[in-house]
């Protein structure tokens, strides 16, 4: 005779079902908290908590598709599927960052390769910074946090680069530094301006003719450091991007990937197109396809990317970037 007890224990879940349903609601519920902050990213909306978290789409795309790839050996469908969904709401934010519009190159222009990186301010090796350089061998350089080892030995540095204009020194939190813009070409240094942002202005005589060429380095972002630092750096910023007249190429350091809020406000006031964000600048310990790009490269509409990728290791936590442009048509 069958008994009550009988049924109910045969109707019972054993503990790896129950853990899978677990691991299946809550993965489920963490994707659709990624969709839900992806959406606010992608409506523009500034808030730091929103901001702080743009920073690392990247990254975390390639996450998603680790976590649903686990999933589904797991056999977890609906969050996989959960996970495929907020694989595409990153995607859609993360997509412009890595291939913004590279503009028009008008035929037979002349094309002006620049060396751009953050080679750190406790970084000497001058040896790997030059070898990095030469390996590249680019028209314009733009150093940003050369500490006082390296600018000691500038000319060691920059032996091909005879036209440098430098910044102010930087001593706030970081220790010493300075950026460096160094041409083959003449240079005709911008005055630089004591709105607590660190930059270097100069012009360069290119074979395109006067480029405005503008190094830059913007504080961390909230909550690394005061929440409105990098908007009003990016203010001053904006204030020498319009005083300029031609061609500008700003770049440097910006702490923040190009579809976030600075990039978004770079954009808008500034009028400025960023160079493609793929693979990442920083950290350079990661691997570079997992990396996030906070080191830029922006022009203004009557210049066009021709090329960007990532330059040999200097020495840096930073990864240095190698771009080349030319007129736009």
């Amino acid at each position: 005779m069958e008994t009550g007890v009988h049924h109910k224990a045969q109707g019972r879940s054993s503990p790896w079902s129950l853990i899978l349903r677990v691991i299946d609601w809550l993965s489920t519920l963490a994707f659709a908290g990624v969709i839900i902050v992806a959406g606010l990213i992608r409506a523009g909306v500034g808030h730091r908590w929103v901001d702080i978290l743009a920073q690392f789409t990247a990254p975390g795309l390639f996450a998603l598709l680790i976590a649903m790839t686990l999933l589904a050996i797991l056999r977890l469908k609906r969050a996989v599927w959960a996970g495929f969904l907020a694989a595409v709401a990153v995607l859609v934010f993360v997509g412009p960052q890595w291939f913004p519009p590279e503009g028009e190159p008008e035929p037979d222009a002349p094309v002006v390769r620049l060396y751009s990186a953050n080679v750190y301010y406790l970084n000497d090796d001058v040896a790997a910074m030059r070898a990095s350089i030469q390996a590249a061998d680019p028209d314009i350089v733009i150093l940003i946090e050369l500490g006082r080892g390296p600018i000691g030995r500038l000319d060691e540095l920059l032996a091909e680069y005879p036209y440098r204009a430098a910044s102010m020194r930087l001593d706030e939190t970081r220790g010493p530094s300075r950026s460096i813009i160094a041409s083959r070409w003449p240079l005709r240094q911008v005055a630089n301006r004591p709105d607590g942002l660190h930059s270097v202005t100069a012009v360069a005589e290119t074979p395109l003719g006067d480029v405005n060429v503008i190094g830059v380095h913007l504080t961390r972002p909230w909550p690394f450091q005061y929440q409105w630092g990098q908007i009003s750096q990016t203010m001053a910023l904006t204030d020498i991007r319009n005083s300029l007249n031609g061609p500008v190429i700003v770049a440097g350091d910006f702490n923040s990937v190009s579809d976030a809020r600075i990039g978004r406000q770079v954009k808008r006031d500034m009028g400025l197109i960023p160079a493609g964000g793929f693979p990442g600048t920083w950290p350079s310990q990661m691997p570079s396809a997992l990396g996030i790009t906070i080191d830029q490269v922006w022009r203004s509409p009557d210049l066009a990317f021709v090329s960007r990728k990532l330059g040999q290791p200097n020495g840096s936590d930073h990864r240095p970037v190698v771009t080349e442009f030319t007129r736009a048509e």
